[in-house]
């Protein structure tokens, strides 16, 4: 069986329908973290990347989505996954990944002092708590989405701003 093989357990607009109020709450904080000035590109980049590690085949499509509309670099959406060794991110964009996948998969490794301390050369004290609540909430909509197996979305599916998945 392939990632694609497998049937939808629920559709999306059905869990939106069924769990209103998880919906709202992530979506407020995805607002949230809109509103608080972090580029949109970084963090369709850091949100498509935790995704991929967690295997989420619905999120994964959608914020290529999203970071296409945004007009997304698509040598740097073809390469998130090898974001170390691609050369076309910025060290900025390099901190936000590597905080991303530290988070991610902290219950096994822990979140490092030197990837906290090369987060810290590229953000602010605020920047990082947003950029650290948008990481918690893909992480909760990897797991709901994947769980699940929402239905992927279309390649054209249209974005609303502000509000992920």
């Amino acid at each position: 069986m392939t990632l694609f093989d497998h049937q939808p357990r629920i559709d999306r607009s059905r869990y939106n329908r069924t769990a209103p109020a998880v919906t709202a709450a992530l979506h407020a904080l995805g607002k949230a973290v809109d509103d608080s000035g972090l580029d949109r590109s970084l963090t369709e980049l850091i949100e498509l990347r935790a995704s991929q590690i967690n295997g989420c085949a619905f999120c994964v499509q959608y914020h290529l989505n999203l970071a296409r509309q945004l007009g997304g670099i698509p040598a740097k959406l073809d390469l998130v996954a090898v974001w170390r060794d691609a050369g076309v991110f910025s060290a900025r964009e390099r901190a936000a990944l590597a905080w991303t996948e530290a988070l991610t998969l902290m219950a096994g490794n822990g979140v490092s002092d030197a990837v906290y301390a090369e987060l810290q050369g590229q953000f602010s004290e605020s920047e990082i708590s947003f950029l650290t609540a948008a990481v918690g909430a893909i992480n909760v909509w990897n797991r709901i989405a994947g769980a699940l197996r929402f239905a992927l979305p279309t390649i054209a599916e249209p974005a609303v701003p502000g509000a992920s998945h």
